[in-house]
């Protein structure tokens, strides 16, 4: 592993039962990146950021972050360890409050000090939370439910956030907003992410490079500039 490195995973295989989904996947994530996983319906994307984090076990090969091997560790440790996942749904607790819900981010956290802090500036980020912090979440719109998930994982200071179709269901304006914090996180704190999207565009007008999934396996891994400029690419791996 370069010191650059951040996530490195090799020969992975995972799947449901006896069904298998991931087959050989090898994929490196430096530091301060953002990487774009695209594909058909069904290609392993989701699959791939629950094997990531844990939710999911692996049946072969590697998932180091930082130079630690995170393969059988529990769901709550590779939290503690510094990666965490915003699932396709977003996965808000409707019945809690906004405050309540950010809250649950640090629970784990010892340093309560820097966990409020962390609490603090997520309302800063994303100043719609802040003024609903009594709301519960079901009285939240699609795009601000969006903005408390990510609010939450962030809450936890991750090195790595898996993100989990963060489109999904929202207005085209919204959609473009999240693009852009993403790119703001990244540069202005180093965040790495790991960005699974439906919408080819928003990802690859987003991200340093772009993997390309089909039938549990990569096919491509390219700078995403290129995926978004070369037709004959996209077309032959991504149908349009």
């Amino acid at each position: 592993m370069t010191a650059q490195e951040l996530l490195t995973v090799r020969d992975l295989a995972a799947g449901y039962g006896a069904v298998p989904v991931l087959r050989d996947v090898d994929l490196t994530i430096h530091a301060g990146t953002i990487v774009a996983v695209v594909g058909a319906n069904g290609a392993g994307k989701t699959t791939l950021l629950r094997t990531l984090c844990g939710m999911v076990p692996a049946s072969a090969g590697q998932v180091v972050l930082a130079g630690a091997d995170l393969r059988g560790v529990p769901v709550e440790e590779v939290v503690r360890r510094g990666m965490a996942h915003v699932p396709e749904g977003r996965g808000v607790i409707g019945e809690l409050t906004v405050h309540e819900n950010l809250r649950l981010g640090g629970l784990w956290r010892r340093d309560r000090a820097d966990a409020a802090r962390a609490l603090d500036e997520v309302y800063q980020l994303f100043e719609p939370l802040a003024r609903r912090r009594r709301w519960h979440g079901h009285q939240l719109s699609g795009g601000e439910r969006q903005m408390l998930a990510l609010g939450r994982a962030l809450v936890a200071r991750p090195r790595l956030l898996l993100l989990d179709e963060p489109s999904l269901g929202l207005a085209p304006r919204v959609i473009t907003q999240i693009m852009a914090l993403l790119r703001r996180l990244r540069d202005e704190t180093g965040l790495t992410v790991l960005l699974v999207e439906q919408n080819v565009h928003g990802a690859l007008s987003v991200a340093d490079e772009a993997v390309v999934m089909s039938l549990g396996r990569i096919v491509v891994r390219a700078p995403a500039a290129r995926l978004r400029d070369d037709e004959s690419l996209r077309h032959h791996y991504l149908g349009f």
